[in-house]
């Protein structure tokens, strides 16, 4: 499986980018609704923000608006290209 990115290919991570990539280039997504797309628990879903962050793909944005907390993420350039480019491996594999 070369060409795959690893830290993408891991399933909740795809469709966390997925979900991302749908967005439009600079609009964020707030916390509560990306863990309602993928059906993911608060730490699960903030473990795996936390590796692709790691990698330059989201950009994490926290704010304090009242009295609550607020969370919000976005891919970045570098992620878009990698989302995009793990996209064409796995339709290059599903050709073969």
């Amino acid at each position: 499986m070369d060409g795959l990115d690893e830290v993408i290919h891991q399933s909740t991570r795809l469709r966390m980018m997925t979900a991302l990539h749908t967005l439009k280039k600079d609009e964020w997504i707030e916390f509560v609704r990306l863990k309602s797309l993928v059906n993911a628990s608060d730490g699960n879903l903030g473990a795996h923000l936390e590796t692709l962050a790691r990698a330059g793909y989201v950009e994490i944005d926290k704010q304090i608006v009242g009295k609550k907390p607020l969370t919000r993420i976005r891919t970045t350039p570098a992620g878009r290209a990698a989302y995009r480019h793990h996209v064409a491996q796995l339709r290059a594999l599903l050709d073969m």
